[in-house]
């Protein structure tokens, strides 16, 4: 018995390891080998040492797309986890319509992404778009918001905070999973709202927000629908995402090579900014099972 479901098992799990060594594994091990060669998509790629990543140290764009891309990263987290995080608190109260709010929350995290960023396009516009028309009757300031080059990644920020409706969802999970006995203690013990929060919401939620830094961190530095429909790197290379910028290398300039230099590079430092969270997770994570943090 154990035989045959070991053998459906394999069966069934074949077709996805074959996936991910065909379309994940293999193409990450090509791209690593052509880093050191002179590949222009066509003919036979050139070896050429670590040339690629000697220009690597002389790119003022790329240097300027590493800080951008992180300035947009971490703010995309902090920006969207706060605004969902506030949401789930929200919408776990008992309230009416709850579930009409949920799925109003939610509806921005499924609208394709060229579709949200043709729509922020219109917001954004400086002459005609709502949101100087709503801050002109305000009788506030107008921003040129993407068009600015200072503007543009807090305008985009701005943006991703507006499509938090799947991480709401996981913290709604987190909130909900909350053992009620827990708040019950505290109020017992004379404890109020900001006891209930700070001493129970918080630490059991620190799974939850570990898993979401983790995820959003490394989906925020590889954007690239931005820049690719919105501002096309600009204004002055202000919002030249790296992914934007593999790709400009690769398939704009004919640079494979060096675009694969780019994405090993780029690899290696969310590897290693990954590996500096899990590092830190014991000193602020909380698991109920174990002892202490």
């Amino acid at each position: 018995m154990k035989k045959m479901e070991t053998r459906w098992g394999i069966m069934l799990a074949i077709l996805g390891i074959l996936g991910y060594f065909l379309w994940n594994f293999g193409p990450m091990v090509a791209s690593f080998f052509l880093a050191f060669t002179d590949w222009g998509i066509a003919g036979t790629p050139n070896f050429i040492g670590i040339e690629n990543f000697k220009e690597l140290f002389d790119d003022f764009i790329f240097k300027k797309s590493l800080w951008v891309t992180f300035y947009f990263g971490i703010g995309s987290v902090i920006s969207s986890g706060i605004t969902a995080f506030v949401a789930a608190l929200l919408l776990n109260q008992s309230i009416r319509f709850k579930s009409l709010f949920r799925t109003i929350f939610f509806l921005p995290a499924i609208v394709p992404a060229i579709a949200n960023s043709v729509i922020w396009l219109w917001l954004f516009n400086p002459t005609f778009g709502l949101l100087n028309s709503i801050l002109q009757i305000l009788k506030l300031p107008t921003f040129e918001w993407i068009y600015n080059e200072n503007q543009v990644i807090p305008s985009l920020i701005l943006m991703s905070a507006w499509q938090m409706g799947y991480i709401m969802v996981i913290f709604l999970a987190g909130l909900q999973g909350i053992p009620q006995q827990l708040y019950e203690a505290v109020s017992i013990d004379g404890g109020n709202w900001w006891h209930r929060f700070r001493y129970i919401t918080i630490p059991m939620m620190t799974p939850t927000f570990f898993f979401q830094t983790v995820m959003g961190l490394i989906g925020a530095l590889q954007g690239f629908v931005q820049p690719y429909v919105m501002t096309n790197g600009g204004p002055n290379y202000a919002s030249t995402f790296m992914v934007f910028y593999i790709y400009q290398n690769a398939f704009r300039y004919g640079k494979m090579g060096y675009a694969c230099a780019i994405s090993t590079i780029f690899f290696l430092i969310i590897l290693g900014l990954t590996i500096l969270i899990f590092k830190t997770a014991p000193f602020w994570v909380y698991y109920e099972a174990e002892k202490g943090r």
